[in-house]
């Protein structure tokens, strides 16, 4: 019997240490890394190449998406992933980025294996409620340099900082800023910040 090789990423020690030995108890699933961060996920799969990847959504230093776009630019696998909060937009970001599942954290461990297993096999599986969830979204209004100076924003980046991050001109960035408080109606780019992720789309 092939084995799939898999690496979890969750923050959350309990939930991560409960995941591996759930897993580890299918005969076909072999849990070859683990890791704490987006940053060592990212290491760990350039590393170990496993065949499927399992990431938490929620988890530093950006979010489960940012990993999973990272390690499917260096590496020939599939990446689910898995969250508590399925805020509306994140699914779209996920499918756009080549993520192949995405579940919530609730999901049985039997379910999340073959949901693994599907994967491995090329195909995807997106949770029937989130879906749901993300079909009635409304779709995201801004630019993506507007999305990345609302994210920098959230991360309590200044102005200064965030031309340096992005390699534009400060007057650049607050016309980004500027743009992106008109087009959701608000009067400081913290309140925007927040409606882009409530809105998951940053």
């Amino acid at each position: 019997m092939k084995q799939i090789r898999l690496i979890i990423a969750d923050d959350e020690q309990l939930i991560r240490g409960a995941l591996v030995a759930l897993l580890e108890l299918e005969e076909d699933i072999l849990v070859v890394g683990s890791a704490d961060n987006g940053s060592d996920a990212v290491a760990l799969a350039k590393e170990l190449q496993p065949d499927v990847c399992l990431l938490d959504l929620e988890m530093p230093p950006s979010d489960g998406i940012y990993a999973a776009e990272e390690i499917l630019a260096k590496v020939n696998t599939a990446v689910v992933i898995v969250t508590r909060h399925a805020r509306p937009g994140v699914l779209r970001r996920a499918l756009a980025s080549r993520v192949a599942g995405f579940v919530p954290k609730s999901t049985p461990a039997e379910k999340l294996a073959m949901v693994i297993r599907d994967v491995a096999a090329g195909r995807r599986y997106v949770d029937p409620e989130i879906a749901a969830v993300a079909l009635n979204a409304e779709s995201c209004p801004l630019t993506s340099r507007e999305l990345d100076v609302l994210r920098l924003s959230r991360a309590g980046e200044t102005v200064q900082s965030m031309a340096k991050t992005l390699h534009l001109a400060p007057g650049t960035v607050r016309n980004y800023i500027s743009s992106a408080m008109a087009r959701l109606a608000v009067q400081t780019r913290f309140e925007a910040a927040k409606i882009a992720w409530e809105q998951g789309w940053i």
